[in-house]
């Protein structure tokens, strides 16, 4: 569930949510409202809930000269969360070469594009940027591979930004773990399924959008002013080791390993 409220004061800062609609970009558009920020959420298609007083603008971020017109327009911008991405469950093998790269250019050229038209804005407010990464960057991804090595490249892309745009742009990543979100159990199935992934989690459970959320608007904050070109990693401790529960020495009486 999100928080009531956020120690966080972003009151008078404008913040740009990509893909702030649903799930973790939802969790990330309230968090920034409960921190006093002026949220505007862009996305393809408008939020099916409430998002309190976000604008929302439609905006196909595949589109350069449209995203450019789009940051353009704004009087003013602060922060800018390239979140707007993902990926259907796909092997590679059973998709032609222009599917998959579809998915990398949601996940790593749409964020590059979108930067690039915020700069300007971000320079004058001595703004930051965070990009919304995922652990599918740096383990293999079986069924998502596209999406896995656009997060890679993601997370490489922000640490470049962050040297060539200092000191006046901060470019930060976080590296997101499992999120339950209204969409979770098209990966991981139903309650029965959650629960089990939930428990391969050191945390003992998924991370809530707010969580993701709330460690945006600690990026996004003075009290980070001197991280940048950092990999915030927000997913519960990881992923407990397979070969832990598959090896047969050092178990306790209740067949677990320690």
């Amino acid at each position: 569930m999100d928080r009531p409220g956020s120690a966080v004061d972003l009151g008078g800062r404008t913040v740009v949510v990509t893909g702030g609609t649903r799930g973790v970009g939802a969790g990330i558009t309230r968090a920034f409202q409960r921190a006093g920020a002026h949220v505007v959420v862009c996305a393809r298609r408008p939020p099916e809930a409430p998002l309190g007083k976000a604008d929302f603008v439609p905006l196909d971020l595949r589109d350069p000269a449209a995203v450019q017109a789009f940051f353009d327009a704004l009087p003013r911008l602060d922060v800018l969360v390239n979140n707007a991405g993902g990926a259907p469950y796909r092997p590679l093998a059973e998709a032609g070469a222009e599917r998959h790269a579809r998915v990398i250019e949601l996940n790593l050229t749409a964020p590059l594009t979108a930067s690039i038209a915020a700069r300007d804005h971000l320079r004058r407010n001595r703004g930051s940027i965070v990009m919304i990464g995922s652990v599918s960057g740096s383990r293999p991804s079986p069924g998502s591979a596209a999406y896995g090595a656009a997060k890679a490249g993601l997370e490489h892309l922000a640490r470049s930004m962050a040297v060539e745009w200092a000191p006046e742009i901060r470019v930060n990543t976080l590296v997101v773990g499992m999120v339950r979100t209204e969409l979770a159990h098209l990966h991981y199935g139903g309650e029965d399924g959650l629960a089990a992934v939930a428990r391969t989690v050191p945390l003992g459970r998924l991370a809530q959008p707010s969580d993701v959320g709330d460690a945006a608007v600690f990026l996004a904050s003075d009290a980070a002013a001197y991280i940048s070109g950092a990999s915030v990693h927000v997913h519960g401790g990881g992923e407990r080791p397979a070969f832990l529960d598959a090896a047969t020495a050092n178990k306790d009486q209740r067949g677990e390993t320690r």
